[in-house]
């Protein structure tokens, strides 16, 4: 079933006549085909992709299941919309992408009132199928690539700036789109910042080191934490690093399908906590990704669901001391019914460069 059948299917249980969809995100998802300013409508007998004349060429090309048309100044999207949707009552349409404003704005251009349907299409995404999973994979081992490289070039007296630059250029280097986000490399005691930005410190001998970085493929993100030490490690450091280690553990062993995002964040909390350092883990244990690096479910206290068969979400559990250093370690996992697959291959044994 393609994703625009699947689109169909669901719109059809929930009795709606038609699912109208803006966001980017969205629309790649359901077709594979990226534009900025266009719409997907699919309906219970066809399904159009609208977009201008930046895209059209492409997208007559590679959009298959839906028909492409071109929308301009003279026949304007709202036009080509309100002419599609003639006799359709019930259409869903995303409450979460559109502002408040887009959304009264649609109602009124289309002349009738937009169903709130967008978690019909963030449950779909939630749920990763073969080419989905493949490209997370190859996006996974892309950054695992460029990891291996930049290790071996780490030192004292480099930049955390120039960290993120190598990186970046590496993963684009062996065939990654873009970064699925800002690489997170820092260093010190600006480790203990769970989203640091990379400035112009400069590494040290005896530091913690902090790696947080994923890149693109076909539109899907990986996404991987590393932390390592330019030179020796005290015991304290072996202590907190071996303590995040073991929470990750415990988190993977609990992470499957039919088990609640707390109940897997709990799991490693707990070691963390019977550690003495709960206070010092602030964050889930991880998210969902896919087409976008922070997706549902998560793994975190809120989520009181079951997780889904074929979600695939980060272990990233973490401990961070104030104006000392912290640690975090990361992986992404694939959930089944009878545990996880690890999507991650990169060594976590406490590498001392």
């Amino acid at each position: 079933m393609t994703k625009i059948e699947a689109i169909r299917s669901k719109i059809k249980e929930q009795g709606l006549d038609a699912m109208l969809l803006f966001s980017p995100v969205n629309i790649r998802w359901a077709t594979g085909f990226y534009m900025e300013n266009g719409a997907l409508l699919v309906t219970g007998g066809g399904a159009w992709f609208l977009t201008d004349s930046r895209y059209i060429e492409a997208a007559r090309e590679q959009v298959q299941g839906a028909e492409v048309l071109l929308f301009d100044q003279k026949s304007r999207l709202r036009d080509k919309l309100t002419g599609l949707l003639e006799g359709f009552a019930g259409i869903g349409a995303e409450e979460e992408s559109l502002s408040h404003a887009g959304w009264n704005r649609w109602q009124e251009q289309l002349g009738r009132e937009l169903v709130p349907a967008e978690r019909t299409v963030l449950d779909l995404r939630a749920v990763k199928d073969a080419e989905e999973k493949a490209n997370i994979i190859a996006a996974q081992r892309i950054a695992e690539r460029a990891l291996d490289e930049v290790l071996a070039m780490l030192r004292p007296g480099m930049r955390e700036r120039d960290v993120a630059a190598e990186l970046t250029y590496r993963m684009l280097l062996h065939g990654g789109e873009g970064n699925s986000f800002d690489p997170i490399t820092v260093t010190g005691s600006k480790t203990s910042v769970p989203h640091g930005v990379p400035g112009d410190a400069v590494i040290r001998a005896g530091d913690f080191f902090l790696m947080d970085f994923g890149c693109l493929v076909r539109g899907y993100c990986s996404d991987m934490t590393r932390t390592v030490v330019v030179g020796k490690a005290t015991e304290e450091m072996r202590r907190v690093y071996q303590t995040v280690l073991d929470a990750q553990k415990a988190g993977i062993d609990r992470a499957r399908a039919g088990v609640t995002g707390a109940e897997i964040h709990a799991a490693a909390a707990a070691v963390i906590a019977d550690a003495g350092y709960g206070a010092c883990f602030g964050h889930g244990f991880g998210h969902s990704l896919g087409i976008e690096i922070h997706e549902e479910p998560g793994a975190h206290p809120r989520n009181q669901k079951p997780m889904p068969a074929g979600a695939v979400i980060s272990a990233e559990p973490g401990i961070y001391l104030p104006g000392k250093f912290g640690v975090r370690i990361e992986d992404m996992l694939y959930l089944t019914a009878e545990g996880s697959e690890n999507l991650t291959r990169a060594p976590k044994n406490l590498i001392e460069l």
